[in-house]
């Protein structure tokens, strides 16, 4: 999705992400959406060599967190990516993926930690089901409606 189609969905209401506020003051957020909305993952290599999921499913996907750098290290992301599954349950819920890296030379490189730690993910009861090359883990979890 470029960034004229991520704008069109923001103008229609259609576009999915959580932002962590302190006070009034936006600290953080994680950006999801339904496959629908996050499509190139589809296209990746590795990703392709996965069992496709039941096409009766809705999936979710988690791809990225920021966190304001005066912030850090505060669990801004653990808030940010519970709110996020609450609200995936909120509208129907379904099977959650996410892509946490994995690589030691890329976590070493702190921009990168955006994409989010298997540890965070493992806290939330996702369980890994395929490594995505070197560098990142497949992760999933089914939420229910709420």
């Amino acid at each position: 999705m470029n960034k004229k189609d991520k704008r069109r969905l923001v103008h229609e209401g259609q576009s999915h992400g959580t932002i962590v506020y302190k006070g009034r003051t936006p600290v953080g957020w994680c950006q999801y959406g339904p496959r629908e909305e996050l499509p190139r993952i589809d296209a990746g290599r590795n990703y392709r060599k996965v069992d496709p999921l039941p096409p009766e499913k809705k999936l979710w996907r988690i791809t990225c967190f920021f966190v304001d750098k005066d912030h850090r290290g505060k669990g801004i992301a653990n808030t940010a990516l519970r709110a996020t599954l609450e609200s995936i349950g909120k509208q129907g819920g379904g099977i959650v993926e996410a892509y946490p890296v994995v690589s030691k030379k890329i976590l070493a490189e702190s921009q990168w930690i955006w994409f989010g730690t298997p540890g965070m993910f493992k806290r939330e009861k996702f369980k890994p089901v395929a490594q995505l090359g070197a560098s990142y883990l497949l992760m999933r979890r089914t939420i229910s409606p709420s």
